[in-house]
This record gives C-alpha cells, sequence and structure tokens, in this order.
C-alpha cells in the first residue's frame, strides 16, 4: 500500500533538499556559472601545458649538449672558442666547463657578449609585478609545484651548483628548473665531456618566451572566461525574468484565491506564451474559473435549498399550531394529514439533495464496470411493472424497444445509470396524460449508445429546454398536487450522464407527435468477445 511518506505515489517529485531554500533566479545562475567554472579548469590544463613546454625544451637542452660533445670532439682546439661561441649564439644560453675538481675552467659570458640578461624586477613597470601577482596567484589555485628562486653563487664552483654537484658525484647529466628574478624559467643541464680532460659543462639558459606563450594563452582564456561568464549571467537573469516573473504573478494570484477573494482575482492567462509556464497560467486560470462557478453554484443551490425547504416546514409548522386550536377530530385529523405529507415531502427532499450534492464525489470515486443498458433498462422496466400492479389508479403504459443482446454496451456504474433512467421514466409518466403511451429505447449509433424517453404530454418549449435540467426547476404539469417532485430528478440525471462522458438534451419527438423526448447519448464500451 503506498503511504504518505512515499511521494512516488502521489505523483510527486522528491524534494531537492540541497537547494529548498534558494529563489529560482539563484538556482539559474549557480546552475550558469557553475557552467563557467568548468571552463576555468582550462587554467589547470595550461599549467600541464607549461610543464610540457619545460620539459620539451629541457629535453633539447640534453640533445644539444650532446651534439656539442660530438662537435667538440671532432673539432681541432683552435677551433673549439669559436663553436663554443656559435653554439650559445645559437641557443641563446650560458655555457660553464668546470674540472672534475670543481674549478671553474671558463665560461661563456667572459669569452664572448652575453646571450640573455637577467631582469631585476625592480627596475620594472608596475605592469610586470601585476602580472607576477597573478601567475603566484593562478599556481596557488591550481596547485602547481613550486620551484626555488634562482641565486648566482657567491663563489663559482662547480659543487656550488646542484646539478654540476651531481654530475660529479654520479657522472651522468643532470637538470634543474628555477625561477629566474622576474620569475621567469631559469633551465640547466649538464654533461661530463672528454676533451683534453673530463670535464662537466653547465648549460643554463632563459626560457622567456614560455612564460610569454603561456601568458598569452592565460589571457586569451581570460578574456574568453569573462565574456562567458558575462553572457552568462546576463542570459542568467533573462531566463529568470522570463520565468520568475509569470511565477509570481501566478502565485500571488493563488495566494488571493485561497484566501477567498475568488471573485476579485484575474489570474493572466499569458496567451503569448507557447511554453509550459503558459499552459500553467491557462490551467491555473481555468481552475480559479471552475472555482468561482463552483462557489456561485453552491450558493446558488444553498439558496434554493433554503427556499424549498422553507416551504414545507412552514406548512409543518403552520399544521402543528393549528393542531392546538382546531376542536373537531376531522379538522384535526386534516392537519395531521397535511403535517404527513409535508414530512414526506421534506424527506424526499433531503434525499434528493443529498444525492444531488454528493453524486460528483461518487462519480470520482466509483470503478466503472461494462454495462448492458437493454437488459438493465428491461430489468427496471420489470421491477416497475410488478410495482404497479399493487399500486393505486392506473398509470401511463411504457413500450420498449429492446435492443439485440451485447450491443448497447456502455462503461459505467450500472446503479446510477439506472436512477438516470428511473428519473427519465418517472419525468415523462408525470406529463403524459391519462392513459398515454411512454417509449423508451436502446440502440447504438457508430461510437455511442443512445438512450430515449419519449412522452405523450404537452412538450417542452424550446426555450426551456436548458432550463429544465437546473435544480429545483418548478415547471410541473397541471393538476399535478405540489410537493409530489423535488425539481432535482433531471439534475441529478445530467450530473450522471456527465460524469460518465456523456450527454443529455430535450428535444422534440422524431415521430413528429406531441410530447417531448429527451434523448441521453453515451459513449460505447469496446469488449472482447461481446456483441
Amino acid at each position: 500500500m503506498p503511504t504518505k511518506a512515499d511521494p512516488a505515489h502521489d505523483g510527486e517529485e522528491p524534494p531537492l533538499v540541497w537547494s529548498a531554500r534558494w529563489s529560482l533566479t539563484t538556482r539559474i545562475l549557480a546552475v550558469n556559472i557553475l557552467a563557467v567554472a568548468l571552463l576555468a579548469g582550462g587554467f589547470f590544463y595550461l599549467d600541464t601545458y607549461r610543464s610540457r613546454l619545460v620539459d620539451t625544451r629541457i629535453d633539447a637542452m640534453e640533445e644539444q649538449l650532446a651534439l656539442f660533445d660530438s662537435a667538440l670532439e671532432a673539432a681541432r682546439p683552435e677551433e673549439r672558442q669559436r663553436l663554443i661561441d656559435e653554439f650559445t649564439a645559437a641557443t641563446e644560453s650560458r655555457l660553464r666547463f668546470y674540472g672534475a675538481d670543481g674549478a671553474r675552467i671558463s665560461d661563456s659570458f667572459e669569452t664572448g657578449p652575453p646571450t640573455f640578461t637577467l631582469r631585476d624586477p625592480d627596475l620594472q613597470p608596475w605592469q610586470r609585478d601585476a602580472a607576477r601577482a597573478m601567475d603566484r596567484g593562478i599556481d596557488w589555485i591550481v596547485g602547481a609545484p613550486s620551484y626555488p628562486d634562482f641565486e648566482e653563487p657567491l663563489i663559482d664552483r662547480g659543487p656550488s651548483w646542484p646539478e654540476v654537484a651531481e654530475t660529479m658525484r654520479t657522472g651522468e647529466g643532470a637538470t634543474r628548473f628555477r625561477y629566474a628574478p622576474e620569475r621567469t624559467p631559469l633551465l640547466s643541464a649538464t654533461r661530463v665531456v672528454d676533451l683534453d680532460t673530463p670535464q662537466i659543462v653547465l648549460m643554463t639558459l632563459n626560457a622567456r618566451d614560455i612564460t610569454r606563450t603561456v601568458r598569452a594563452e592565460r589571457f586569451r582564456l581570460g578574456v574568453v572566461l569573462a565574456l562567458v561568464l558575462t553572457a552568462s549571467v546576463l542570459l542568467s537573469l533573462f531566463l529568470a525574468r522570463t520565468i520568475v516573473r509569470p511565477l509570481r504573478k501566478l502565485a500571488r494570484a493563488a495566494v488571493r484565491v485561497r484566501l477567498g477573494r475568488a471573485r476579485e482575482v484575474v489570474v493572466p492567462r499569458l496567451p503569448s506564451r507557447r511554453d509550459e509556464i503558459g499552459t500553467l497560467a491557462r490551467a491555473l486560470s481555468d481552475m480559479t474559473q471552475a472555482l468561482r462557478e463552483r462557489i456561485d453554484a453552491g450558493e446558488h443551490f444553498a439558496a434554493d435549498v433554503t427556499h424549498e425547504l422553507k416551504n414545507p416546514i412552514a406548512s409543518v409548522r403552520s399544521a402543528i399550531e393549528g393542531l392546538g386550536r382546531v376542536r373537531t377530530d376531522e379538522h384535526r385529523a386534516q392537519l395531521l394529514a397535511i403535517a404527513e405529507e409535508d414530512v414526506r415531502r421534506l424527506d424526499r427532499l433531503v434525499t434528493d439533495i443529498s444525492d444531488a450534492s454528493r453524486i460528483d464525489a461518487q462519480l470520482s470515486r466509483a470503478s466503472f464496470e461494462p454495462v448492458d443498458v437493454g437488459l438493465m433498462i428491461e430489468s427496471m422496466l420489470a421491477s416497475r411493472a410488478a410495482r404497479a400492479e399493487t399500486a393505486g389508479p392506473p398509470q401511463p403504459r411504457i413500450a420498449y424497444a429492446r435492443p439485440r443482446r451485447g450491443t448497447a454496451l456502455v462503461m459505467g456504474d450500472g446503479h446510477r445509470l439506472e436512477r438516470v433512467i428511473d428519473n427519465l421514466i418517472d419525468n415523462a409518466i408525470s406529463f403524459s396524460p391519462p392513459g398515454g403511451l411512454v417509449c423508451v429505447r436502446a440502440t447504438r449509433l457508430g461510437s455511442d449508445v443512445h438512450i430515449g424517453v419519449d412522452d405523450d404530454g404537452p412538450g417542452i418549449e424550446p426555450a426551456q429546454r436548458e432550463a429544465i435540467f437546473r435544480r429545483f426547476h418548478s415547471e410541473r404539469p397541471e393538476g399535478e398536487a405540489f410537493g409530489k417532485h423535488s425539481g432535482l430528478g433531471l439534475a441529478i440525471a445530467r450530473t450522471i450522464v456527465e460524469g460518465h462522458g456523456g450527454h443529455i438534451a430535450a428535444r422534440d419527438r422524431d415521430d413528429g407527435k406531441p410530447g417531448a423526448s429527451l434523448l441521453v447519448t453515451l459513449p460505447a464500451a469496446e469488449v472482447e468477445g461481446v456483441g
């Protein structure tokens, strides 16, 4: 059995606990900014991109040193300095040579012009300081590894350089990454070269181009992010405006309806919107209109009930008050008969009012099943004929054209449909003259089942053919005692028929004879194996 704790059985979606206190505008902004934040992940990619550039440059330095080693070995001693100058100029690097004991043998910056200059950040404009601060901030956000700052050793010997000391210890080349004073990469690589004696060459270069490349990509990405963020915020606000504002209007209207101001409230229908909000607005408007009609109908019904109950109650009270004043048994018996008749009238009226007020709710809970209208009417007429034999004066005859078995099938509540036909027959009998004939028929035409009841009475004026289905309609046949009918029979019949998806109407008889014809149209049921 579904429980109240299980929203799936109530057609409700589970609540979004994480966003329960967020407004719709905030949620739209959060979702769109989250998408922009995912785009900001490009900064993480740029950190990886910089690492790859550094690794590629270090690999290139190691290959260049290997080629340089081969060229030095093949060159004559007097050509080596020229080769060093050409190599440093081509690679924009600095070469230092150290002996096996760590002493410096030569430096390309002393034997030739410097190929790069380490810049003093204190002498650079503030824009460079801002760029370096931004670099540090982004590196902190993406969690980039930290590298040491470059410092020239006070005494230029091999062991003063960690990479040279490592090469002296292992005999293998080593590399290092440091930040120059203006925070550009300073890369170094070592290699053992065999000239007249084994020496260690230290190659260093200031890879400013890597910083320029990464900063340029970060700038482009930042511009894209700024544009996307601006567009996202503007689109989010536009989307929130087009969604939230009409929803707020509808919510305010719904609150006013809840406060009992249904007649004062005009729920916006938003006819220009063809989306779900427009559908919601029109549904709320229709619901409010239906609520107004229900309220009006309830008030009219209450007024009609009050009016209808006052007459028999006044009559009973008058009869009871008269009992104390009359002196003869004959007059007392007359007053008691009047009171008894008024009590029966009140009982009929209360019963019909109860049925009329509950029938909508009962139909909404009823389980419809296949009903053979032909057999149902036949059984009803047989019971009515048996009751008529023991009744008082003879009533109009009833003729029934029974359809072929299984053709007049509808889906419905058999008990309620019997009530409809019973009310129609009672109405026809009340308007038929003595010795008249009431004709009942049930046929299937296409996808509908038609149930008709004709009488020999005076007929119904076209202007009254809709009014007769209103509650407490007071048009009765001439000569009928007041209070024999509650005026709810046809109203109840219409409610039941419409609850079955059908239609009921009054019209002239098809054969042209005097009288009225009430026609009920119900959707036919298709049941396998019956026909």
